[in-house]
């Protein structure tokens, strides 16, 4: 299984979808919205040969049941290194469109921060500060799962963008398990968004924070993310993080 899910035929290939998305458009959402839908990235056949690894333990570095933890219901498995090829492609590739963005962002909300041109050079900082177990990772949720409001940060080194892509198809897998979006004001209350994803479309989305522009100027929100709970079936997702884990 493991073998089949790396040598799947995916025309046009994943830099080409990805340079086909309307980044300017993308852009747009990330800064009005802080998250942006990037619809059609994988195939229903992608979708499928990716989930199809979930059982065999072999593709991952370790497993995660969210109720033992408080993080909700559910559970989820980080991906070893070599990647899945799908996760390795989509990895580079979403970063090379997405760091123009990150860099900004941290300009215009003061923080010193600069992220490199390519993500194998921005792993390489993380790997020097000890950040070397991956965090790409695939999530299954069945009857009454769901994900508790959270952030993936991982150590020192955080990219302050990442993405989770869609891989069962709403309203035949799975009925519910939206995902959802929270954005913490100063001195306001939060604000929500509810992101509509099909089989195969991604979601970019902010880490951590990001800048909003305000009557004095720009200042900082916080958000965090998560999944509303599932009513029936099941649900399959990747999350593409950009940045490895202590």
């Amino acid at each position: 299984m493991r073998a089949t899910a790396r040598n799947i035929d995916h025309p046009p290939t994943i830099a080409a979808r990805v340079d086909a998305i309307d980044w300017v458009q993308a852009t747009a959402d990330l800064d009005a919205q802080g998250c942006a839908v990037l619809k059609g990235l994988l195939t229903p056949e992608e979708c499928g040969a990716l989930a199809a690894l979930y059982p065999d333990d072999a593709n991952f570095r370790s497993k995660i049941v969210m109720g033992r933890h408080g993080f909700g219901r559910g559970e989820y498995k980080y991906f070893a290194y070599p990647l899945p090829d799908l996760i390795a492609e989509l990895r580079p590739t979403l970063y090379a469109r997405l760091h123009p963005v990150a860099n900004r962002w941290n300009e215009t909300m003061g923080i010193d921060i600069r992220y490199p041109d390519r993500h194998e050079a921005f792993l390489k900082r993380c790997h020097d500060a000890g950040q070397t177990r991956p965090t790409p990772l695939l999530l299954q949720y069945g009857v009454d799962d769901y994900n508790c409001l959270h952030q993936d940060l991982y150590g020192e080194h955080v990219f302050p963008l990442q993405v989770a892509i869609l891989l069962s198809e709403p309203g035949r897998d799975f009925e519910g398990g939206e995902f959802v979006l929270t954005e913490q004001r100063p001195r306001m209350q939060s604000r929500p968004e509810v992101v509509p994803l099909r089989q195969g479309d991604a979601v970019a989305f902010a880490v951590h924070h990001r800048p909003v522009q305000g009557t004095r100027g720009f200042y900082r929100v916080n958000l965090r993310h998560g999944v509303s709970r599932i009513r029936s079936g099941h649900r399959h997702t990747v999350g593409v993080i950009f940045h490895d884990a202590k």
